[in-house]
C-alpha cells in the first residue's frame, strides 16, 4: 500500500568503519512510483558497492542528493510519499536544527526566518566562532576517524573539523596526519614574545583564538590544484572505492613494518587429488576446486598453531582469536577496483565447503551483490595474482591484520627429488611460490618462516581425510 505520509530515505550505515557514501546512480526519478524494498538507488563506499531499497511504497516526491555526490551516513537522500516540495523545508531541520536560519539569510528570504524560528536569526551572528561548532562535533567521532587517530596518536579534539557542526571527517584527520599539527607554530610564537615583556602575558590569551583562523586555513594546503591534461592524456576522477583503496594501502604502509618471506611448494600431491575430485565437484556441486581452495584449506589448519599471524595489534595489546575469518582479494568485473570479501569462521569448513563458500562470495563480489557484513571482520587475507601468471610479489597487509598470503602461478619446473633408492635425481614437478607479508611489529621472521614451512608440508603431504 502506498504511503501518504512522507518517509525519509537516508544514507545507510554500510559497516562500522564506513562514515560516508557516494551516490552512483538513481534508479527512480522524482514523480515515479516505487514499491517497498524495490531498489531506489546505487551507492558506493570504500568497502562495497550496493543498492539501497526503498523503505516504503509510494511516489518519489523529492531527490535531495545528486549522482556523484559524497555525503555522510545519516544524510537525507530522498523522500517517499507526502507532498512534493513540502519536505524541502523539513529536510534540513531533520539533520541539523540550526541550518535553516543561515539558509534563509543566504537566500534572502527574511519573511521565512521569523516563521520558522524567530530567535535563531540572531544566533548565527554570535556563532562564527569555529571552536563552538568544533566542540559540538567532537562529541561524536565516527569509528574510522577514531581508528586513524588512534593509530597515529592524534588527539581528535585538536583536529579542526569541516563536517556538520564542526564534526571531524575522515578527510580532516588524514590531512591533519599528513601535514602535522598546524597549531605548533602559533604556540611557539607566543612564548617567544612572552619572555621579553611580562606585562604582555595578559594579551597572550587574546591570540589563543588564532587557532580558529588556523583551523579555517588548514583545509587550503591539501586542496588539490587544478590538474591539467597534456595532449593525448585523459583525466578520470577517482571513485569512492579507488579513494578508499588508496587511503587504506597508504595507511597500512605508514602503520605496519612490512616484511615478505617466500617459499617454494611441490604441488604434485594436490594436483593428483584435484584431478580426481574435479569431475565430482563440478557435476554434483557446480564448483571448481581450484588450487586456491587447497591453499586456503591448508592455511586455516596451519593458522591454528600460529595465533599471532591470525591476530592484530590493538593499541599496546596483542589480539588473538580461536576462529579464522578468511579474506580473499577479488578483482571487480570492470578491472578498476578490488574488494576483499570474507568467509567467516572458515575453520569449520572442509574442502568442499571452502570451495562452495569462496565460489559464491567471489561471484557476488564481482557483481556487486555483497552485503556490508561480508567485507568486514577479516583476520587473515589471501591474494591470488598467480591466476595471471605472476610467480612472485609483495602484497600490502590489510589493516589491522598482521599478515597476508600471496599465491602464485603453478609452473612445471625441474626439481631435485630422491628416488626409491634415496639418491638425488632431477624430476619435473608442478611448483608454486607462496609469499607471506607480515607486520614485523608483531610477527618475527622466524615465526613467519615456521608458518610457511608448516604450510608447505601440509600441501606436499595432503591428507584427503583430514582436509
Amino acid at each position: 500500500m502506498a504511503t501518504t505520509e512522507a518517509v525519509d530515505v537516508v544514507m545507510p550505515q554500510m559497516g562500522v568503519s564506513v562514515s560516508e557514501g557516494t551516490i552512483t546512480k538513481w534508479l527512480k526519478n522524482e514523480g515515479e512510483e516505487i514499491q517497498a524494498d524495490e531498489a531506489l538507488l546505487e551507492i558506493s563506499t570504500d568497502k562495497v558497492d550496493t543498492e539501497v531499497p526503498s523503505p516504503a511504497s509510494g511516489v518519489v516526491t523529492q531527490i535531495l542528493v545528486k549522482e556523484g555526490e559524497t555525503v555522510d551516513v545519516g544524510t537525507k537522500l530522498a523522500v517517499i510519499g507526502g507532498e512534493a516540495g513540502a519536505p524541502a523545508e523539513a529536510s534540513a531541520p531533520g539533520a541539523e536544527p540550526e541550518a535553516p536560519a543561515p539558509a534563509a539569510e543566504e537566500v534572502g528570504q527574511p519573511a521565512e526566518t521569523p516563521a520558522v524560528e524567530p530567535a535563531p536569526a540572531p544566533a548565527p551572528a554570535p556563532q562564527p566562532t569555529a571552536t563552538d561548532a568544533q566542540q559540538n562535533g567532537k562529541s561524536f567521532v565516527s569509528p574510522v576517524v577514531a581508528r586513524i587517530a588512534s593509530e597515529h596518536g592524534v588527539d581528535v579534539s585538536s583536529v579542526p573539523g569541516t563536517g556538520r557542526g564542526g564534526r571531524v571527517t575522515k578527510k580532516d584527520i588524514l590531512n591533519f596526519v599528513e601535514l602535522g599539527p598546524p597549531a605548533a607554530p602559533p604556540q611557539e610564537a607566543p612564548p617567544a614574545e612572552a619572555p621579553p615583556a611580562a606585562p604582555e602575558a595578559p594579551p597572550a590569551p587574546a591570540p589563543e583564538p588564532a587557532p580558529a583562523p588556523a583551523a579555517e586555513e588548514l583545509p587550503k594546503p591539501p586542496a588539490p590544484a587544478p590538474v591539467a591534461a597534456a595532449a593525448g592524456e585523459q583525466l578520470e576522477p577517482m571513485n569512492a572505492m579507488r579513494r578508499g583503496i588508496a587511503e587504506h594501502m597508504r595507511r597500512s604502509l605508514d602503520t605496519a613494518a612490512h616484511v615478505t618471506s617466500a617459499i617454494e611448494v611441490d604441488m604434485s600431491r594436490v594436483v593428483d587429488i584435484r584431478n580426481k575430485l574435479k569431475p565430482e565437484y563440478q557435476e554434483t556441486y557446480g564448483v571448481n576446486p581450484t588450487y586456491l581452495i587447497f591453499v586456503a584449506r591448508a592455511v586455516v589448519e596451519t593458522l591454528k598453531n600460529y595465533p599471532w599471524i591470525n591476530g592484530e595489534i590493538r593499541g599496546e595489546q596483542i589480539v588473538t582469536r580461536p576462529w579464522v575469518n578468511l579474506g580473499f582479494v577479488v578483482e571487480l568485473t570492470d578491472g578498476k577496483g578490488l574488494i576483499v570479501p570474507v568467509v567467516k569462521h572458515a575453520e569449520g569448513l572442509n574442502l568442499l565447503g571452502m570451495a562452495q563458500a569462496v565460489t559464491d562470495i567471489a561471484e557476488r563480489a564481482r557483481n556487486k551483490k555483497l552485503t556490508p557484513d561480508e567485507v568486514q571482520g577479516g583476520t587473515f587475507t589471501i591474494t591470488n595474482p598467480g591466476g595471471y601468471g605472476t610467480f612472485h610479489g609483495t602484497p600490502v597487509i590489510s589493516q589491522p591484520q598482521a599478515a597476508i598470503l600471496g599465491t602464485y602461478a603453478l609452473v612445471k619446473r625441474p626439481w631435485v627429488v630422491q628416488d626409491s633408492f634415496g639418491k638425488d635425481v632431477i624430476a619435473i614437478r608442478p611448483m608454486m611460490n607462496l609469499t607471506l607479508t607480515y607486520d614485523h611489529r608483531l610477527v618475527d621472521g622466524a615465526l613467519a618462516g615456521r608458518f610457511l614451512k608448516d604450510l608447505k608440508e601440509a600441501l606436499e603431504s595432503w591428507d584427503e581425510v583430514a582436509y
